[in-house]
């Protein structure tokens, strides 16, 4: 069993560190439990401190990138993360949810996730609603962060490269006494970007404190505190269905409007008590404060006021300007543990959990009048795509156009108990009960709106061992997700629910461990339009995704080790509705938009020897196949192919040097867009030098 005190491996510091053992005091991820990997009937994939420093990935959009189950979204101009796992993703008008430490605490405006104070990325694919709650159908992403260990370490790693970026990491933990240890991370960057006129720079810091308060009781406080200054950037555009007309690196908004300041700081307790070998509770909570305030400057998307539609070269744009704050709070109680009953083994975690979320947005817009009204240039706040001009008209003032506060509460009970049938079948039974309350304070009209909802999500699992190296798994689960917003009458939504079914092998050859999992999602109450004009909406749509994944990880020989994702996603709507965003007809079987059918991700590396020293070498590739690029037209994203390759040398023992370049055969792609006015390039071929310290 494991157990909360037992030693636990921690992955080094840094890839570079040589593979020699620490030891720490651990404390259990919340709603886990205690299982192993070919006891866990649905499929995972743990992407680890190595793993993520071979692939170079600094946020975590490039830390996702390694699961082909993972497909980018529209990412709010830069501003945040977004995704969809499995097909699905959630509210476009929210960054994804993911998970930290097994707190769903990743809502708000924050900005995207940096990984500096993240140890490992777990993507937990299928219905999770039985255990974690509200979520989307396709799955869950949970951030694993760096905490104390009782042994001294640290690390300075100083990096530049191309397009004039600079950035700093640092992470030392060392043990304050017998009982108590901290670790202190932080992180600068400051950067241009192959995108004219923009620069950002960020920073942030996550100190942790860890006490042993006594043999069977443990306390770990973590802080998160980060600031971005980023520019809006809704990338380029296609001009008549084709892109390319325009040069990848064309800014399209204003560089007066100036960067969006994007704020988080929050709070984790966790406090976790071992009663014996077999039982121990787990006591957490956080809080999360985020905003994000500033100015942009993007292509209008309403036909009627777009005059790039007209003559091919004058871009009419809207400015907005956004002041979002989101405060978050969970609490959670959890008792986990393992009886006989019936001469069966019972493995039980059980617990409740609250939380509240308030999201206050107040947004102002200036938009362009219609063509059939002649304005001119100014008022269509116009640029030339071919030949830009920043700040030929005055930058014009926004009017309030959404000024609302919207409070959403629950209470979830949770119950799951895996039974041990024989030497070789283990079911899988879990439930949980949510109490969900949404009050939505719209301050412009004046009204209030609630709701009140209860929802029983359900799991069944079975699994099969059929040898020591090889497991058989099915499992069924349901989830729920409550939509933001009222209807034309003012009253909430139901909620988006789903159905999930996954069949899969797991097995271990070598030193290699492997997944094959097959998988259908459905889901229903999707947002729609509910008139052509989409001024109000329902919650009547339906979707369907399924599909194919081979995810492998291990190594392959003596220091080669390899990551491998595959994924067949087939994702389409299920009923005809009215698009939320254009209000134009969506007939049932259209693919959902940024969905690849294929996607692949792999990556090498190879450990040698140097004159007596380490070298590591080795590199990646990123598949992503045809996607649609809107909603309800046939704009389509090209398939691509992205390479790329690292080499890193331990110049001293304390002392390693490193040099990544990413898409090596400087590809012309896209990575996702909303519409074809608002399509994200990729990166042109860079280049980055690290030198990094280790005391």
């Amino acid at each position: 069993m494991f157990c909360a005190t037992a030693p636990l491996a921690l992955p080094a510091l840094a890839q570079d560190v040589s593979p020699a053992t620490v030891t720490i005091t651990a404390t259990r991820q919340a709603y886990q439990g205690d299982f192993r990997r070919l006891e866990t009937p649905q499929a995972e994939q743990a992407i680890d401190a190595e793993t993520l420093r071979a692939s170079g990935a600094v946020s975590l959009t490039q830390a996702l990138d390694l699961s082909a189950s993972v497909a980018r979204q529209n990412n709010f101009g830069g501003l945040w993360n977004a995704f969809s796992l499995r097909g699905f993703v959630g509210d476009e008008n929210l960054p994804s949810n993911v998970l930290v430490n097994g707190f769903n605490a990743g809502r708000g405006f924050g900005g995207p996730r940096d990984l500096s104070g993240i140890e490992t990325v777990e993507v937990l694919k299928g219905p999770r609603a039985a255990l974690y709650g509200r979520g989307e159908p396709g799955g869950t992403v949970n951030l694993v962060t760096k905490r104390p260990t009782f042994k001294t370490a640290g690390e300075l790693r100083l990096s530049a490269g191309s397009f004039n970026t600079h950035r700093v990491d640092a992470d030392w933990t060392a043990p304050l006494s017998d009982a108590v240890a901290v670790r202190l991370v932080g992180f600068y960057e400051d950067a241009d970007s192959f995108r004219d006129t923009v620069h950002t720079r960020k920073h942030g810091i996550s100190p942790s404190l860890a006490w042993r308060i006594s043999p069977r009781s443990r306390l770990v406080y973590e802080l998160e505190s980060s600031h971005q200054a980023l520019p809006f950037d809704r990338g380029v555009l296609a001009v008549d269905g084709q892109l390319g007309r325009i040069p990848q690196s064309r800014f399209l908004g204003e560089p007066g409007d100036g960067p969006v300041q994007a704020d988080v700081l929050g709070h984790q307790l966790e406090f976790q008590h071992d009663f014996n070998k077999d039982w121990s509770a787990l006591l957490g909570l956080t809080t999360r404060k985020t905003s994000l305030e500033g100015f942009s400057t993007e292509a209008e998307l309403a036909a009627s006021r777009q005059r790039l539609f007209v003559d091919g070269q004058t871009l009419t744009r809207q400015r907005r300007f956004r002041d979002y704050d989101a405060t978050y709070q969970v609490v959670r109680a959890e008792l986990n543990g393992r009886f006989q009953l019936g001469g069966l083994q019972h493995r039980l975690i059980a617990g409740v959990d609250a939380d509240r979320f308030e999201n206050d947005q107040v947004f102002l817009r200036a938009r362009a009048p219609t063509l059939a009204s002649n304005p001119t240039l100014a008022r269509l706040q116009a640029i030339n795509i071919f030949q830009p001009v920043y700040g030929s008209h005055a930058l014009p003032t926004p009017t309030p156009l959404t000024n609302r506060l919207e409070t959403q509460r629950s209470v979830g009970v949770f119950l799951q108990d895996q039974i041990n049938l024989g030497d070789r079948w283990q079911l899988r039974l879990g439930a949980r009960h949510d109490d969900y309350r949404q009050t939505l304070e719209d301050r412009t009209a004046n009204r209030t709106t609630r709701q009140n909802e209860t929802r029983v999500s359900p799991q069944l699992g079975l699994v099969y061992q059929a040898g020591p190296a090889l497991a058989f798994y099915a499992t069924v689960g349901e989830n729920f997700r409550p939509l933001s917003g009222a209807d034309a009458l003012g009253n909430g939504f139901e909620p988006n629910q789903s159905r999930a079914v996954e069949a899969g092998a797991k097995f271990s050859l070598g030193g290699v461990d492997a997944t094959v999992a097959v998988f259908q999602v459905r889901q229903k109450n999707m947002l729609v339009a509910a008139d052509a004009s989409a001024a109000t909406q329902l919650a009547i749509g339906q979707a369907r995704s399924q599909g194919l994944e081979i995810d492998l990880q291990g190594e392959l020989a003596d220091g080669l080790s390899l990551w491998a994702s595959y994924a067949h996603v087939d994702a389409t709507t299920s009923n005809s509705f009215n698009d939320p965003s254009f209000g134009l007809p969506v007939p049932a079987g259209t693919r959902l938009l940024n969905v690849p059918q294929h996607t692949l991700s792999l990556q090498l590396v190879q450990d040698l020897q140097l004159a007596g020293r380490r070298l590591q070498v080795g590199g990646g590739l990123l598949h992503v196949g045809e996607r649609p690029g809107e909603f309800t037209t046939r704009f389509m994203l090209p398939a691509y192919t992205v390479a790329r390759a690292f080499a890193a040398y331990d110049l001293t023992a304390a002392t390693t040097l490193r040099l990544d370049i990413d898409n090596l055969a400087n590809a012309t792609y896209y990575t996702n867009s909303f519409s074809a006015l608002w399509v994200q390039p990729g990166a042109p071929r860079s280049l980055r030098l690290s030198a990094a310290f280790r005391f």
